[in-house]
């Protein structure tokens, strides 16, 4: 019992700890953008290294066998997780702002609870759909207190790409869980990340000659690497990781966590003080998670 408990509590710190990655990087990766790198541009940098990084990493490791009939999902993994995912997200936010995208993305585990149901047979039960309740309403407080969102016909585009980004999202966290139960997390990236480095390199490719590379502050080439060692190779593991032990419902409930561990952050770099907007939202949020994760739900 121990040992299952450990493993539930390391796959709860995974998504925690990936989430907060994903939080700072709405605001790092709006920063390279369209200044400096076009966002096509940022992702053939984040798809390429990581999956170079995730190959060079699997070396150390013991090869695992891949079954044939796995590869399909693989290949759909791929193109939902990070083709289309990465694509829509940075030409989304490169055309709406940074609380536009963290407004919509608060829709993402509606949409893995949906899926869910159909593909992999969870049931909708009240304390999931209280917990979501009770998430969206403390993360988009907090996210409307911080400036509001500006859905103008200016940022109509950029705000359907992001939701396009949320809904391809939602479904690859679907659609990897079964192959997370079968194989390790490193083995799973390895192929995910080839797969779609297959799918960006042909629409990407002819975009590397556009930026002045001479001419690019070591700053933005720090935000870059942010983005491809932090947000990319680390959070995707831990995403990833977290999956093998709790399921996708559960895990896409953390993304509730996301503006208000921004803020923590914030608070940390002594760049924004504690109010009562931060506590309402935080009850609300972890009472949210709570409920998704904790309140009557079997953990597997």
């Amino acid at each position: 019992m121990a040992g299952i408990s450990k493993k539930i509590l390391l796959a709860h710190l995974a998504i925690i700890a990936a989430n907060v990655i994903y939080g700072i990087n709405y605001v790092v990766a709006k920063g390279i953008m369209p200044d400096y790198f076009p966002p096509r541009v940022a992702i053939i940098f984040r798809v390429v290294s990581a999956t170079i990084i995730f190959w060079v990493i699997g070396l150390f490791y013991p090869k695992d066998a891949i079954s044939k009939a796995d590869f399909l999902r693989l290949a759909l993994c791929g193109f939902f997780g990070i083709a289309l995912n990465q694509i829509m997200f940075f030409e989304g936010l490169n055309l709406t702002t940074p609380i536009n995208a963290s407004i919509i993305m608060v829709g993402i585990p509606i949409l893995v609870l949906v899926f869910a149901h159909f593909m992999l047979h969870e049931k909708i039960t009240k304390n999931k759909i209280t917990g979501i309740a009770l998430g969206m309403t403390g993360a988009g407080y907090l996210i409307l207190q911080g400036g509001g969102g500006s859905f103008t016909s200016g940022t109509f585009l950029g705000n359907l790409f992001i939701f396009i980004n949320a809904s391809s999202y939602a479904f690859f966290l679907v659609l990897v869980k079964p192959l997370m139960i079968k194989y390790p997390p490193l083995t799973i990236m390895k192929w995910i990340f080839t797969f779609g480095l297959i799918y960006v390199l042909p629409v990407s490719v002819g975009l590397l000659g556009e930026p002045d590379y001479t001419g690019i502050p070591v700053n933005i080439w720090m935000s870059l690497g942010y983005i491809v060692v932090f947000s990319t190779v680390v959070a995707y593991f831990l995403n990833n990781y977290s999956l093998k032990v709790i399921s996708p419902t559960i895990n896409s409930a953390y993304i509730y966590l996301q503006p208000f561990l921004a803020t923590v952050v914030a608070l940390f770099a002594g760049e924004d003080q504690l109010t009562w907007t931060e506590i309402v939202a935080a009850l609300f949020i972890f009472s949210g998670v709570y409920f998704v994760s904790f309140k009557g739900v079997k953990t597997g």
